[in-house]
């Protein structure tokens, strides 16, 4: 149990979350953001001393009923969910072995129906399981790759051309500490899988940014950053990027756009007769 991680991990989540979204009252008087501890104690059904110790680092080993009361008070995403088990020296029982790498076909449609917009669909490994023709031209040709080497948060620290390492992203700090967390979740949710461990091992060698911030230990999730991409044909492009979760398949549909009439709208323009090219090519 990572008493320190837990507690920092609470503290955190507990300021994110407002009266409003679990349907208490405002109130006055709130001297910190976020529900009050005897709040969340209230709503997970435990004793408000249980909660502040946990929050403290002093607590005792939390049971998997304590763990979901907590996990529901909260609002947790399956993705926190599983990191606060991880953190709590808990297992969650993994639906299978390996991630879930079939791809639903209304998935599928939904991608292929976003035809301004680059898109791809992941599972907690960052492994890139389908996209669309403009996330190809934006990204690369993952249909080039074998099923190991597509993997953003590999391509992202151990692309064999410097030139496209970390996918000409800058300020990229914020995504990459998301792609990180996403893996971390992956270990949790699957503690045996060889695939996953040899990952990790090839990451912490051969990137010692990596390392670094696994090493950290770092979780936090964005489902909507800014990220300016560089590419090599179509130039400096400023995109938004949106994380869908799709339900019961623990992947993501992950969407990256840019204003109508916007330079970068533009520039993905551009791209998509690129896109399009290479998909006449590879027919």
């Amino acid at each position: 149990m990572d008493k320190h991680g837990l507690a920092k991990f609470l503290r955190g989540k507990r300021e994110q979350v407002g009266p409003a979204d679990v349907g208490l009252p405002e109130g006055r008087r709130r001297r910190t953001p976020g529900l009050r501890r005897e709040e969340v104690a209230q709503l997970a059904y435990i004793s408000v001393d249980h909660y502040t110790r946990l929050e403290q680092a002093r607590g005792r080993h939390p049971s998997r009923r304590v763990l979901d009361g907590i996990a529901r008070a909260l609002r947790l995403s399956d993705q926190e969910r599983a990191h606060l088990f991880h953190l709590a020296g808990e297992r969650e029982e993994s639906r299978s072995p390996e991630p879930v790498r079939e791809v639903r076909p209304s998935t599928l449609r939904l991608v292929d129906r976003l035809t301004d917009a680059a898109a791809i669909v992941v599972d907690d490994t960052c492994r890139v399981l389908a996209w669309n023709p403009l996330a190809a031209a934006l990204f690369e040709d993952f249909s080039a790759l074998a099923g190991q080497e597509r993997n953003v948060i590999r391509r992202y620290f151990l692309h064999p051309d410097p030139e496209r390492r970390h996918y000409g992203m800058g300020s990229s700090e914020r995504f990459v500490v998301t792609a990180v967390s996403y893996l971390r979740v992956a270990v949790t949710r699957y503690p045996d899988s060889r695939e996953l461990k040899s990952l990790i091992e090839e990451l912490l060698a051969g990137s010692a940014d990596f390392a670094r911030l696994w090493n950290s230990q770092r979780f936090h999730i964005e489902r909507h950053l800014h990220q300016t991409v560089r590419h090599p044909r179509a130039g400096q492009i400023e995109l938004d990027f949106d994380v869908l979760t799709v339900p019961d398949q623990e992947q993501q549909v992950v969407i990256f756009t840019a204003e109508p009439g916007s330079p970068a709208y533009e520039s993905l323009q551009f791209l998509k007769v690129i896109g399009a090219e290479q998909v006449a090519a590879e027919a």
